[in-house]
């Protein structure tokens, strides 16, 4: 079929893909020998399952609608912004629940969504800057540290003074989404 794309651009993106795909293949085999049922398998899963968990315990029921938007809101940008830290070759992980992207399932769908919805409920009327930075140091020193000494985090050409001010901005943005007044009730 012919194409608008030229086919020299068709070839040599195909050739990329290919080197993508054989390296993704062989870490896959390495991930089924060196981590599957290994302790770093088990504790990323329990990082996985365990905050989940706990926020079907503990999330205020009447603004629960409000608290996963803004969860899913951090869970898509996060994840997003983790993807372009990787290919950047800032960071890397080891240890994961999955070989594959998402690259570290348990931080990006798990730990910063259901924290940022934990923290959107603690004292909902108090300053919203606060306590996006009071989330974006412990996330930063607390968080990346303690996944840097396990050996899951390995930070490369990053700084843990660069994710302040994106975690702040990111807890600022759930804040907005979670108290947002545009929500309706749906009509049929």
């Amino acid at each position: 079929m012919d194409t608008v794309q030229s086919q020299e651009n068709i070839e040599i993106s195909g050739e990329f893909h290919k080197r993508i795909s054989d390296t993704n293949r062989d870490f896959a085999h390495y991930w089924f020998e060196h981590t599957l049922w290994h302790w770093d398998f088990w504790l990323s899963l329990a990082l996985a399952v365990l905050p989940w968990l706990l926020w079907i315990m503990f999330r205020r029921r009447e603004s629960q609608a409000r608290l996963l938007l803004a969860g899913f809101t951090m869970l898509i940008i996060s994840s997003w912004l983790d993807f372009l830290g990787i290919i950047a070759g800032s960071w890397f992980y080891t240890g994961k629940l999955l070989p594959t992207i998402p690259s570290y399932v348990p931080w990006d769908f798990c730990l910063l969504p259901v924290t940022v919805m934990f923290v959107l409920q603690i004292k909902p009327r108090g300053l919203p800057w606060l306590k996006g930075i009071v989330f974006a140091v412990l996330t930063a020193f607390g968080g990346e540290t303690l996944f840097q000494w396990l050996g899951f985090y390995v930070p490369l050409h990053w700084n843990q003074l660069y994710s302040l001010p994106i975690y702040v901005a990111l807890y600022l943005i759930c804040h907005r989404i979670a108290n947002m007044s545009t929500f309706d009730p749906l009509t049929g």
